[in-house]
């Protein structure tokens, strides 16, 4: 076997702490000997969760996201709490988002969102055990609910109207595992 040189973080610099995300620049030694300064974002991490109505609609959140300045389709999802585990997460904004909960939430699989700069993982499941109780949003939060079929949700990923990589592997994940 063909012995390689690794990677090393020589520095992590802070550039910024946030709300959401803390940035850095690493100082890395590269395998040719060579460095290079690399942006690095920290995030504690989110879950996400593909809601089944008993008429087989997948609930969804129309939001709107200031990073790409326009409002989008996606599954009800948010970070974690301090010391609060995927599944909850999952179930806490199955609640806070759609006025739903459930006590049989299932693991999907999980998903680095962008590798090539951030540490953000998301655990993606699903639920068709809803039990109506009432929304309760975030003060700085404002969704509305959708419900749609898997077959319509598909289409929206293939004609452009869901842009959301979360959304977009979930409901192609929930098709292939679950769906109909």
């Amino acid at each position: 076997m063909k012995e390689t040189k690794e990677y090393k973080r020589l520095k992590r610099v802070p550039v910024h702490k946030g709300h959401i995300i803390d940035v850095y620049t690493d100082t890395m030694s590269l395998p040719n000997g060579k460095t290079a300064d690399w942006d690095y974002i920290h995030h504690k991490g989110a879950a996400a969760i593909v809601p089944v109505d008993a008429e087989g609609k997948i609930i969804m959140v129309r939001q709107y996201r200031n990073a790409v300045e326009k409002y989008t389709l996606e599954i009800p999802a948010g970070g974690l709490n301090p010391g609060e585990d995927m599944k909850s997460c999952a179930a806490r904004e199955l609640e806070e988002e759609t006025g739903y909960r459930s006590d049989k939430v299932e693991h999907l699989f999980d998903l680095y969102t962008t590798v090539a700069f951030c540490n953000e993982k998301i655990g993606i499941f699903y639920t068709k055990d809803l039990i109506p109780t009432r929304q309760n949003l975030d003060e700085d939060e404002f969704v509305t609910i959708e419900r749609y079929s898997l077959a319509e949700l598909v289409q929206f990923i293939f004609d452009g109207t869901i842009e959301d990589a979360k959304t977009i592997a979930a409901i192609l994940a929930y098709k292939t595992k679950v769906g109909l």
